[in-house]
């Protein structure tokens, strides 16, 4: 499940692309339950869609959804930043700090694998900082719904370094204990992929 997860989020599979499921037993090795489960699972984060009939996908959203999960993402995103006790102990300050040394590594060789791992364990360590487990948790949850409406963006250069940048603005507010600075760049942060995925979206229907 995670080789097919990381193919969606690295734009490998695209939106609306059928997955057919012998076509993945013969890529993943695995067994046809093994497959359908991990295609169930897919559906349940909200990376898949299956049709009666017809077989798996790749999900692909409406201008309408993007616009509703990153208002709900913006809502659970900025909320957890601006629940973060300041000043942060700087053991923790320092964990983030290195994480983001390595995306930056990641981003200046190209490993785009590596991009997406150490991104996921940016966010999960700075919303980690507000020891809200439970709100971390449906952080992620929105946060996978939206892996292929990402995948426009993760292999643009242009959009990487934004990503670093804001990353690094992150920490800076953190250093400063300027909470409201931290929320705004985490709003600011969500941004560029779903006004990427709008404007494939205009294009495919203008053509």
């Amino acid at each position: 499940m995670e080789q097919l997860e990381e193919e969606i989020v690295l734009g490998l599979r695209y939106p609306r692309e059928r997955l057919v499921e012998d076509d993945l037993m013969r890529s993943f090795s695995a067994k046809r339950h093994v497959v359908r489960s991990a295609l169930q699972e897919l559906e349940n984060r909200g990376l898949v869609e299956r049709k009666p009939n017809v077989g798996a996908f790749v999900r692909a959203y409406t201008a309408k959804e993007v616009h509703d999960v990153y208002a709900v993402r913006e809502l659970l995103e900025v909320h957890c930043a601006k629940l973060i006790p300041l000043p942060v102990e700087q053991s923790r300050l320092d964990r983030l700090t290195e994480i983001q040394r390595q995306h930056d590594r990641m981003v200046e060789t190209n490993d785009l694998r590596g991009v997406v791992k150490t991104n996921m364990e940016f966010h999960h360590e700075l919303f980690s900082l507000s020891d809200n487990t439970v709100l971390v948790d449906a952080i992620r949850r929105h946060a996978q719904m939206t892996y292929a409406i990402r995948s426009v963006t993760v292999t643009s250069p242009e959009y990487l370094h934004r990503s670093q940048q804001e990353h690094w603005e992150m920490i800076q507010a953190l250093r400063r204990q300027d909470s409201d600075a931290l929320a705004e760049t985490c709003r600011a942060h969500l941004l560029p992929s779903r006004d990427a995925y709008l404007s494939r979206l205009t294009s495919l229907r203008g053509l």
